[in-house]
């Protein structure tokens, strides 16, 4: 029965029936994924006409967008149908909301009858390119060659790392400022030729046949075209893919870079011969990138030179012998690296062989074994595979390559030197400041090094079907790598996966990560125990999967990702693994945590347990060992159990890094770094023994007792980097900074607020009372730690106590405001106002501005008692408005007139240049213009109605929305 009296009130409160948001959620969430299915199709078909044809950028826009917004769908309906009655009448609110967000996306949808798709940026966009020294000779005679009418095809050959893709990557750029061909298109083949990556739209077409004749139409189409593949390691039959046959009379060229002069010959090109540089050519390159320091050695350049001789022409290891020696100036040391040069060419037969042992020397001057480690694992993903920096580094983590005994921003901190060590020993090539990749002439020299050794298996992006044969299971397996292939039986990430045999983990008793994350499996067969050496076991998003085997003889186990399981038991014998460090159990379904399991994983630096599970509160005292403990995601009972945690982790002198911490009630809510969520706690007045100097987002739901978030005695009122704040459902609150918290700080709160979303709060009549404006801003000059001075959205839900949203004395800090949404207020008089002493001061005819620079949207639904936006002797600067949308019943019978930043002298005539206005008919009737009437003509065009949605200023959104402006 404790219970009834929020539920009634928050229903009361919300004033719809929770079913009926649900009804009217789903009948909107289920039309938008309709018609971005309707325009995804439309979409695909006007790309497979012609080739060269790119999304309209509204369009791109609008559809990463709604899949994005379909995807919050989703997890509301989940928290809605997976929550108590309380959370369930909380989240109405949250329903509505993202209902009237998906109603938007419908509005704005794009037109398919104005096109989806427009012409390519010119014939193609400019690839990067490195330094090009040297190479004139065979660049004019490929160039010459693209210029005469009857060379139609020509394959540039020459071994790894000669430069043939840096030539023609320079080719391709010149091609395009040329602009003699309508098309110049790029595609790195590598040792498996894929004709999906000549157009992604080809993707889901299954049958060859078909595909190859798409293709084939669409690069007719195309016209005039230039089409490079790239790093072809075999012959092609052009008319078996769907490239039509070049020829003069159709003026299209067909360029291959390849390593075989035969694959050349054998598809009938013009065969250009890439040759290593000269001496002369090879120094200057080796000069550029070794420093200038070692340029002006006389000790060092007789040997220097001798080094660079050693590469034979060849920049690719010009470029990585250099960066291996750079800033070396010890002549010993040159010397040293010259005869080991030597001695390793003297030991191959084979041009390939010893390009490979001119690389394994960069390799060999990795100092540290666990940087050489680092670098065999990058040759774990397909050969051209750009890989994310983070990505990356995680995985040198779970591989414990990183020393684990340090923190987690300790070890990405390290992961970050390594990578930067690769990257100058030009064994990684940086892709951008996200990425990275492997020249496939580095990434051969390291698969050689693994072929030497039974630990790895490496078959990346080789198109498998089938696993290996069982001859190549050595026992001796550490490492397997079968990313993206189309294996159904088992596979490894990013495979489709449904039942593991028993005998499989037996063949590779060595392993040491395991990650079969999104997979269909159910279970794990018995034979997991034969993985003495596993590390790492991810089995994240298995939805299917129910539970597990006994874990106790994992003892190496370091890092389990349950999250997104079906697991219901924590799985029997995770007590004994007490070198796990990582540990995520954030499983709706888990039917709670044994007594004494996690005193046992003392060496845990992250934990996650599902936050909206009532039956995995953490107990402070079983908490109180982990004292590495970095990352914590969970929920406690009470307050008295979070500030238990919180003092015992302040007495052992640490703070976590990243949390999401959750009290009593289970509510949605967005993810940030540092996260606490007050739920349902009757009794609390907002006390916490947290330092909220580090929370930056802070939701309170339902706490009857908290008159004002930020007081004298408050414990936010110090919450200098508070991101998010929502207060949701608190009958007391009265205000949400109350007497005078500004200047009993040096620091103020709110400082770096963002989003503030006030809901259902009756009594809620200022954010700020008046006499705490101390320290508040008074002119226009805004200092950068003052209140609201970031403030980007404010939403005001269900304040029926309320009657002005924002008083006139604090906008000065409001100068960063994008949205404002105010919805079911019903004594709500103004939005902007207060300001009639400034008013009484400068006499009755005096125009007070409303200086509001970044404000982009304003919402405005059933208020019947709004009177204006502004006192009528107010006027809105705003240039930057886009949208005033007005809803339900509002009493609102005035617009306030408009002054631009700089006054053109039209102060009642003018607009902001990107303002609609959204309403229906009736409440735009209604309004009255007597102080301009000229002031309506400017705005008519502007209006557009809500419910019609006539045509024409629809299609003008729309056509906003393609261009980019939506």
């Amino acid at each position: 029965m404790g219970y009834v009296e929020p539920v009634v009130g928050i229903a009361n409160c919300l004033g719809t029936p929770l079913n009926d948001y649900v009804r009217n959620f789903k009948r909107i969430r289920d039309e938008l994924n309709c018609k971005m299915e309707d325009i995804e199709l439309q979409l695909k078909a006007e790309l497979l006409r012609p080739l060269g044809k790119i999304p309209k950028k509204g369009v791109e826009n609008w559809l990463k967008a709604v899949k994005e917004m379909i995807r919050e769908a989703q997890v509301v309906e989940n928290t809605v149908s997976n929550g108590r009655y309380l959370c369930r009448a909380c989240n109405g609110k949250l329903v509505d909301e993202k209902t009237q967000e998906m109603k938007e996306f419908l509005y704005n949808a794009p037109n398919a009858s104005e096109g989806l798709a427009m012409d390519g940026p010119s014939a193609g966009l400019p690839l990067p390119t490195s330094e090009l020294v040297g190479e004139e000779a065979v660049r004019n005679e490929i160039w010459a060659c693209l210029m005469q009418e009857e060379v139609s095809k020509i394959g540039v050959w020459g071994m790894g790392g000669v430069g043939k893709t840096t030539i023609m990557k320079h080719i391709h750029n010149d091609l395009l400022k040329e602009q003699r061909f309508e098309r110049v298109i790029w595609v790195t083949i590598s040792k498996e030729f894929n004709v999906m990556k000549l157009k992604e739209y080809l993707d889901k077409e299954k049958d060859k046949l078909r595909r190859a004749a798409i293709l084939s139409e669409m690069l007719k189409n195309v016209g005039k075209h230039v089409l490079i593949l790239d790093d072809v390691w075999d012959k092609v039959s052009l008319e078996e893919v769907g490239i039509p046959e070049p020829s003069g009379s159709n003026g299209c060229k067909l360029v291959l870079t390849t390593r075989s002069e035969h694959v050349c010959k054998y598809m009938g090109c013009k065969v250009i011969k890439v040759k290593p540089l000269s001496e002369e050519e090879a120094l200057i390159l080796f000069l550029n990138k070794v420093g200038p320091n070692i340029v002006q050695s006389p000790t060092i350049m007789p040997t220097l030179k001798l080094v660079v001789k050693e590469c034979v022409g060849l920049p690719l290891t010009i470029v990585m012998v250099a960066g291996t020696m750079k800033g070396e100036d010890n002549p010993l040391i040159w010397k040293n690296a010259l005869g080991e040069l030597k001695e390793r060419i003297g030991k191959v037969e084979g041009v390939e062989a010893e390009v490979i042992e001119r690389l394994k020397f960069s390799f060999d001057h990795l100092k540290d074994e666990k940087v050489k480690y680092c670098f065999f694992h990058c040759a774990l993903f397909p050969e051209d595979f750009e890989i994310w920096k983070d990505v990356l580094i995680e995985c040198w983590i779970k591989e414990g390559f990183i020393d684990d005994m340090g923190t987690r921003k300790e070890m990405k901190a390290k992961g970050h030197v390594i990578l930067k060590k690769l990257e100058d020993n030009c064994l990684l090539e940086n892709v951008s400041s996200e990425r990275v990749k492997m020249h496939d002439a580095v990434r051969e020299m390291a698969l050689s090094i693994t072929r030497m050794s039974p630990r790895y298996m490496i078959q990346a992006g080789l198109q498998l079907e089938e696993l290996p044969e069982k001859e190549q299971w050595s026992p001796d397996i550490e490492k397997v790598s079968l990313m993206y292939n189309s294996i159904s039986e088992i596979s490894i990430d990013h495979n489709p996966i449904k039942k593991i045999p028993y005998s499989f983990f037996i063949n590779m008793p060595c392993l040491s990560v395991l990650n079969l994350s999104s997979t269909k499996i159910k279970s794990l067969p018995n034979s997991i125990f034969e993985l003495k050496n596993l590390a790492t076991l991810l089995l994240c998003y298995c939805e299917e999967l129910r539970d597990l085997p006994c874990l106790s003889m994992l003892q190496e186990l370091k890092k389990l990702d349950l999250s997104g399981t079906k697991i219901e038991e924590v799985p029997e014998g995770i007590d004994m693994l007490i070198k796990l460090r990582y540990l995520d159990f954030e499983v709706r379904t888990l039917k709670g945590i044994p007594a004494g399991l996690l005193p046992k994983l003392v060496h845990l630096q992250h934990l996650s347990f599902e936050v909206d599970n009532e039956k995995t509160s953490l107990k402070a005292e079983e908490m109180e060992p982990l004292k590495k403990l970095e990352c914590l995601t969970g929920r406690f009972e009470d307050i008295n159990e979070l500030n238990k945690f919180i003092s015992s982790m302040q007495q052992s002198k640490k703070n976590l890094i990243k949390y999401s911490l959750q009290v009593s009630l289970a509510i949605f809510s967005h993810r940030r770094d540092k996260r606490v969520t007050i739920g349902g706690v009757h009794n609390w007045e907002g006390e916490l023994i947290m330092h909220p100097i580090e929370i930056q987002e802070l939701n309170i739901y339902w706490c009857g007792y908290l008159r004002s978030l930020v007081n004298d005695n408050s414990s936010f009122k110090n919450a200098i980097d508070l991101r998010v704040c929502r207060i949701w459902g608190c009958q007391g609150i009265e205000c949400v900074v109350s007497q005078s918290s500004f200047a009993s700080s040096s620091a103020h709160p709110f400082q770096s607020l963002e989003v503030l979303d006030l809901s259902g709060l009756p009594k809620l009549s200022a954010l700020i009372m008046r006499d705490a404006g101390i320290g508040l801003a008074t002119t226009s000059t805004l200092a950068p730690s003052a209140p609201f001075s970031h403030l980007k959205e404010i939403t005001i839900f269900k304040c029926s106590s309320m009657k002005t949203l924002l008083p006139h004395w604090l906008l000065p800090n409001l100068q960063n405001l994008e949205e404002i949404h105010v919805y079911g207020c019903s004594q709500l008089v103004e939005i902007l106002g207060g300001a009639t002493s400034e008013v009484e001061e400068k006499g009755s005819d005096a125009l007070i501005n409303f200086h509001l620079p970044k404000l982009k949207e304003l919402s405005l639904w059933e208020l019947p008692n709004l009177k204006s936006i502004c006192s009528k002797s107010g006027v809105m600067v705003c240039d930057s408005l886009q949208l005033i949308h007005v809803l339900g019943d509002c009493g609102m019978k005035r617009i306030p007139p408009f002054v631009p930043f700089v006054d053109n002298g039209q102060p009642f005539a003018y607009a902001p240049p990107s303002l609609t206005i959204k309403s229906s008919t009736e409440w735009w009737e209604s309004l009255e213009w007597d102080d301009d009437p000229n002031f309506k003509n400017v705005l008519q065009p502007l209006w557009k109605d809500e419910r019609s949605r006539g045509e024409d200023s629809a299609k003008e959104r729309r056509k906003g929305m393609m261009e980019g402006r939506g």
